[in-house]
């Protein structure tokens, strides 16, 4: 009779059938005639920060899970990433807000610094809005990751509407000249997802609120650390079998 550690865990017996399962979803995303060109990914910052010390350093698990998933989307000539991370402000202090605000923007510039894409990194903090583009080893054309920490769809068309309003009283446009183009030029992200991933919860983002009118959304409750490149897949295949609309 053999030890209790000879016989294979149920995970490793697993392995196997989802290795198999994985290179059938991956062969029918190859073969469709559905692409999926832009795909926008949104966390919640305890995805990265614990709970009970947002001062802390980042999840080393929550990084890494974000380094594979740019690769996940490479891989299937997704060249355009969306990242955007909610930020819950209400009852925090300010500072440690800002603490909050600068240990994410620090440390997703360390883990994306070496991607072949344009990465750019948007933060919202209390005190003031920036941008940062980070210049990756070497850029490969067309590839493109945007990173928004707390910068919501709300806001930035707030702000989009507060040009535009500058521009009236400057006589440099007429009210009635005003048109989806015009506000769609003062948008921060020109971006238009195809498909909008959501991880570990059910709750809708108001992030690229005006450039997700037609998007497809994919919800799975799996926790983003546990998230798994099957996990991408389905999704993927998901928005491939949809019938897609565009409002009509």
């Amino acid at each position: 009779m053999g030890s209790e550690g000879s016989n294979p865990s149920p995970g490793a017996m697993l392995n196997p059938i989802t290795g198999i399962y994985g290179k059938m979803l991956k062969g029918g995303i190859v073969k469709s005639p559905i692409y999926v060109n832009n795909v926008l990914l949104v966390l919640d910052e305890t995805d990265l920060i614990p709970d009970e010390h947002l001062s802390d350093i980042l999840m080393p698990k929550g990084l890494e899970r974000l380094k594979q998933f740019v690769k996940w989307c490479h891989a299937l000539n997704i060249d355009t990433i969306s990242v955007y991370i909610s930020v819950i402000r209400e009852g925090l202090d300010k500072k440690l807000l800002e603490s909050a605000y600068v240990h994410l923007g620090e440390s997703i510039t360390a883990a994306l610094s070496k991607e072949e894409a344009c990465v750019v990194i948007y933060t919202d903090a209390p005190k003031r809005a920036h941008a940062k583009t980070i210049n990756g080893a070497k850029r490969v054309k067309g590839r493109r990751i945007d990173v928004s920490i707390g910068l919501g769809g709300r806001n930035e068309l707030t702000k989009a509407i507060k040009e535009i309003a500058k521009r009236v009283r400057a006589g440099e446009i007429a009210p009635e000249e005003i048109s989806e183009k015009e506000i769609e030029s003062e948008l921060i992200f020109k971006s238009e997802p195809d498909l909008i991933i959501r991880s570990g919860a059910t709750r809708l983002t108001d992030f690229l609120i005006w450039q997700s009118v037609y998007s497809e959304f994919y919800f799975t409750d799996v926790n983003w650390t546990k998230f798994r490149e099957i996990d991408f897949l389905r999704a993927v295949r998901d928005f491939q079998l949809r019938e897609r609309r565009f409002g009509r």
